[in-house]
Order: C-alpha cells, then sequence, then structure tokens
C-alpha cells in the first residue's frame, strides 16, 4: 500500500508560478499510474493531469494544458506538478492520486485511484 504526502501549495498572484510535489512511500512507485486532481470549494473534485508509471505518457484537463506540467522521478518515488500561468480560477486544493497500473492509458475519473494524499491547498490571488 502506498502513502503520497503533497506539498508546496501557497498562496501566488494572478499570473503566477507553483510546483507541488508529491511524495510516495510503503509500494513500488514505478508500479503505479500517478495523478492530480483539485477540488474548489463547493465544487466536485476533478481530474488534472496525470502521467504513466514510466512518465513517457501524460495527459492534462483541457483547463490547464499548455500551463501545468506534470513528471515524475522514479528513483524519488516524486511525482510534480508544475503550474504556470496562474489564475484565479485555479484555487483549490490539490490531490496527489496513485492507481496500480503500468498502463500507459491513463484514467481520468478519481473512481479509478486506489490511494490519495490529504492535499495541498493553491490560493491564486487577484
Amino acid at each position: 500500500q502506498v502513502q503520497l504526502v503533497e506539498s508546496g501549495g501557497g498562496l501566488v498572484q494572478d499570473g503566477g508560478s507553483l510546483r507541488l510535489s508529491c511524495a510516495a512511500s510503503g509500494g513500488t512507485f514505478s508500479m503505479y499510474t500517478m495523478g492530480w486532481f483539485r477540488q474548489a470549494a463547493g465544487k466536485e473534485r476533478e481530474f488534472v493531469a496525470a502521467v504513466d508509471w514510466s512518465g513517457g505518457t501524460t495527459v492534462y484537463s483541457d483547463s490547464v494544458k499548455g500551463r501545468f506540467t506534470v513528471s515524475r522521478d522514479n528513483a524519488k518515488n516524486t511525482v510534480w506538478l508544475q503550474m504556470n500561468s496562474l489564475k484565479p480560477e485555479d484555487t483549490a486544493v490539490y490531490y496527489c492520486a496513485a492507481r496500480s497500473s503500468r498502463s500507459n492509458v491513463l484514467q481520468l475519473r478519481t473512481q479509478s485511484y486506489n490511494y490519495w494524499g490529504k492535499g495541498t491547498r493553491v490560493t491564486v490571488s487577484s
């Protein structure tokens, strides 16, 4: 069973950047697809980005495509979400999630992921 801990959230101005990290422990990291999701106040949790076990395949939601980049380092058991050109509508709690899979067909649904971190809050001020 893998444990996930996110970090790197905070307060940033409109147009700024943040880099979120998710450290994994307790499992073989390279056996997992990794995803980032977010949940704004009063809204459902939504997909942001995902990366396959090798780091070679990524997918993004339309709302972040071109601004966010997901990457991973299996030797460091870490996945990152680089967020550039942040907008107030990016304000949310960001969650890291893991799915036991070595497929490069990436899943976008929350139900497809087995393990979740507790989240890190990102606030973008206008």
